[in-house]
């Protein structure tokens, strides 16, 4: 037994130095030729600053958006009774396996239509719903004791004052795994804000990094040093949150 968990821990460590590899050579290069200055030429290059708050501002109000629709869908599904109830769920998850560049063209026209490209109403409002973020709250709010809810009615709450007063409160390690995933999903984003804006004032952080790319296609240094200030704050956000990504996989029937 001790050597099948030495064995185990021997392959975790193995993997994790293999996926920490490029993060070290990534910093390692852009501290060539100039060290921490590199930091500040490729800062200074392009507007990083304007990209940063666009990100920021994107991602902090489609975060908000997912919670709400996401608390109110998944306690729709995961607590109340209703005819076609677990169909519509059902329909709902099938969304997940429609990859995004087919339905990438249809919803411009839509969004030329509503007069909504260029705009931070493209990059927001389209994205404030998440399937999975839904599905995971759904299956906390199954597992809570439906005493609760009872206890919760003969105390006079109504079904919006339950979820907000007792089922949000017992579901923070859930919230906490659907807001690291969705600031992660925005902050990441690419395809779309590529689409659906053009200009630069509107220029998100990948879109921004990937035409600074095509600018210092040689310099290395800079664009490792650029790399490095875009994903350093996911990086400081999962250390703070693993813990709470840990715990809702354990809670929402997930477990291997």
């Amino acid at each position: 037994m001790k050597k099948a968990q030495l064995l185990k821990h021997a392959l975790l460590l193995a993997g994790g130095i293999v996926m920490l590899m490029p993060f070290l050579w990534m910093v390692s290069t852009s501290l060539e030729q100039g060290g921490f200055q590199n930091y500040v030429e490729a800062w200074n290059r392009v507007p990083f600053g304007t990209y940063f708050l666009n990100t920021l501002i994107v991602t902090g109000i489609t975060l908000v958006g997912v919670l709400i629709t996401s608390s109110l869908a998944a306690y729709s599904f995961g607590t109340m009774s209703y005819p076609g109830r677990d169909k519509l769920f059902l329909l709902f998850l099938s969304t997940m396996m429609v990859p995004q560049p087919v339905y990438l063209a249809p919803s411009y026209v839509i969004l030329a239509k509503l007069g909504w490209v260029d705009t931070y109403l493209a990059l927001i409002v389209p994205w404030t719903t998440n399937v999975f973020s839904i599905f995971l709250l759904r299956q906390h709010f199954m597992t809570l004791p439906k005493s609760l809810y009872e206890a919760a009615r003969l105390d006079g709450c109504s079904r919006f004052a339950y979820l907000w007063r007792v089922a949000l409160p017992l579901s923070k390690s859930v919230i906490a795994t659907i807001m690291l995933f969705n600031v992660i999903g925005s902050w990441n984003s690419f395809m779309w804000p590529l689409v659906v804006t053009h200009s630069e004032k509107l220029r998100v952080l990948q879109v921004g990094l990937s035409y600074f790319n095509q600018e210092q296609s040689s310099n290395y240094q800079l664009l490792m040093a650029a790399s490095t200030f875009s994903v350093l704050p996911l990086i400081i956000l999962f250390l703070f949150a693993q813990k709470h990504l840990a715990a809702s996989y354990s809670r929402s029937g997930l477990k291997d």
